[in-house]
């Protein structure tokens, strides 16, 4: 399926490859470039070149084609399934699986083990069969699978109208205040560092609410409620105030001082409606072992 992004600029000046680059996390600068060649990024309902430098209020369309087909091979991966029917499967996703095979990453992920559970869906020829939304490869927790184009469909309408709940787990540096409060910063390409997420003027509208569940010496434990689904949003939005998550190594402090081998951040809650019945359902995931052992250390102090 295509994906259709569309985009207002902020300030002026950038060239269109190296803003869209910037702007659109899942393309590269050179991507960009070739999709611009192709037509399919447009300024202003126009055609432009690489070089072209966006003025503020221009108005780009970016048109990304649906991946290359790639052979996915069925792999019998054992999946903690917390509620499964003829339409959709929700999984408990632990942390260091891959949602969906990339470039690194062929083998192993959730998609190899989800066509091995779900034989009907190896028909589908795109890279992403099932896949409605996705969770950080080190991120623990909830995600849902469609098992079919209708409900795949019916998901994807309740992710765009911000119909779905998401409550993550995190739990961040410092004495975070105030003790309930809402985070909302534009976030785009980091300017300078390719693989990061940064909150930056003109970027994607980005909102988080958030509540604190306890506090500890130099931590604290929150409960962060995306209401949109920017990426790395949890962690770029912690970040921006000063408080990164703890163990986060793209985000988080060069030196930690818990020992934790990936991010706190546990996708707990998810909610939405049934495709069958359009019932509105909630599941929880407990917290894995390592952010249970060093909640529990951090409480024994």
């Amino acid at each position: 399926m295509e994906q259709v992004v569309e985009l207002r600029v902020g300030e002026g000046g950038q060239r269109l490859d190296k803003y869209v680059a910037r702007m659109v996390p899942d393309l590269s600068r050179s991507r960009a470039q070739r999709l611009i060649e192709e037509g399919l990024i447009t300024v202003n309902g126009e055609a432009a070149k690489p070089s072209y430098r966006v003025e503020a209020s221009d108005l780009v369309l970016v048109r990304i084609p649906p991946p290359e087909p790639v052979e996915v091979r069925p792999e019998p991966i054992p999946l903690d399934i917390v509620y499964e029917d003829a339409d959709i499967l929700v999984v408990n996703k632990p942390a260091g699986m891959v949602v969906h095979p990339a470039h690194g990453h062929r083998a192993g992920t959730l998609v190899n083990a989800i066509l091995a559970h779900c034989p009907e869906l190896a028909a589908d020829e795109e890279l992403r069969p099932g896949i409605v939304h996705r969770l950080d490869k080190d991120t623990s927790g909830l995600i849902v699978v469609a098992k079919n184009e209708a409900a795949h469909r019916y998901l994807q309408r309740q992710f765009k109208r911000r119909e779905v709940r998401k409550v993550y787990l995190a739990l961040v540096e410092g004495r975070l205040e105030p003790p309930q409060g809402i985070i909302e910063a534009p976030i785009g390409r980091h300017p300078r560092h390719r693989k990061k997420m940064a909150v930056v003027e003109g970027g994607r509208e980005a909102r988080t609410d958030y509540r604190v569940l306890e506090y500890f010496d130099q931590h604290t434990l929150v409960a962060a409620e995306p209401k949109t689904g920017r990426t790395h949003q949890v962690r770029v939005h912690f970040a921006s105030l000063g408080h990164p998550l703890v163990g986060d190594p793209l985000y988080g402090f060069r030196r930690q001082r818990l020992p934790l081998r990936r991010q706190f951040l546990h996708a707990q809650t998810l909610g939405f409606r049934l495709p069958a019945s359009g019932q509105y359902v909630e599941f929880t995931a407990k917290l894995p072992e390592d952010l249970r052992k060093v909640l529990e250390a951090l409480r024994g102090q």
